[in-house]
């Protein structure tokens, strides 16, 4: 067998089974997409790729296992050259990979929502973080995502890009999670809806989500949201055993962390916007296959 890079944290076996489930899920996928369709085109007219959509997205979620920083590097040493070639003999070009990456955001998003959630388990822990796509002085002279990215404010400072917006449960599996402009609040009411829908328990959260309105809705469909108080608040009773959970928050600002450096979900080079879509749910894909997740059990 041939020798992994010890840059690499999979083994073939874990290739070989997420290749499986991929190719799985899009085959099931397609059947159900072609129920819904008008119609098709003249299968004569269509130029097919050698590289199946499951190809491509296994591609690409290894890529966020790698420890590679740059994708055209990763591509041209790993794929093209290197011992991935063996596994996908019919990977076309680089530029070509780009130019049918797009095909790829559909399915990537409908696996991470339908097959990579984590358990129900009554305990989540929720937080947003911010998604710059520029440094701050290169704003007015960026292209790719005007109309598209807005300017926003963290506890660090101001930023242009976008929000994730994320719920895991106790044992750090991901529960739900979607982007927003950057200058969307947290505690906006539609997205705090959208965000803790179809969850019952306790959810636990920053000050950044508080919001009364919500507090009330999401409590009638089963769901009691805990944050901490702000200054300007009364103090209040909370049970011992919410405000020890409440503590255990930080567990998600572990996730966070291991998104953007490990999983490379945020960088400043992407050229095209529906790009940058694959490689954040592609990055949050390959989180749900770490060998270890932050837990508040640990």
């Amino acid at each position: 067998m041939t020798k992994l890079p010890h840059a690499m944290i999979i083994n073939e076996l874990k290739i070989i089974k997420l290749f499986c489930e991929l190719d799985d899920f899009t085959q099931e996928f397609n059947k159900k997409l072609s129920e819904h369709m008008l119609g098709q085109s003249n299968p004569k007219s269509v130029h097919k790729p050698e590289i199946d959509i499951s190809e491509m997205m296994c591609i690409e979620i290894l890529y966020h296992h790698s420890g590679y920083k740059c994708f055209q590097y990763y591509y041209e040493q790993e794929v093209e050259k290197g011992y991935l070639k063996t596994y996908f003999p019919g990977a076309p070009s680089y530029n070509r990979f780009v130019q049918l990456k797009p095909r790829m955001l559909l399915y990537l998003i409908f696996y991470l929502n339908l097959c990579r959630v984590g358990q129900l388990c009554g305990i989540y822990f929720a937080d947003s973080t911010k998604l710059a796509v520029c440094h701050n002085r290169r704003i007015h002279s960026n292209r790719v995502f005007r109309g598209k990215a807005a300017r926003g404010k963290t506890s660090t400072g101001w930023f242009y890009g976008f929000k994730l917006f994320l719920v895991i449960n106790a044992f750090g599996e991901i529960m739900n999670a979607f982007f927003t402009p950057g200058n969307v609040a947290d505690n906006n009411l539609p997205t705090m809806i959208k965000l803790f829908s179809k969850l019952k328990g306790w959810a636990f959260a920053d000050k950044g989500f508080i919001n009364q309105k919500a507090v009330e809705q999401l409590l009638s469909k089963g769901l009691h949201l805990i944050t901490g108080i702000r200054q300007n608040m009364k103090n209040k009773l909370v049970p011992m055993q919410q405000k020890l959970l409440l503590q255990k928050r930080g567990v998600i600002e572990s996730v966070n962390d291991i998104l953007k450096t490990v999983c490379d979900i945020e960088h400043t080079r992407h050229r095209s916007p529906v790009n940058a879509l694959v490689n954040l749910y592609a990055g949050l894909c390959s989180y749900t296959f770490l060998d270890r997740l932050p837990s508040i059990f640990l």
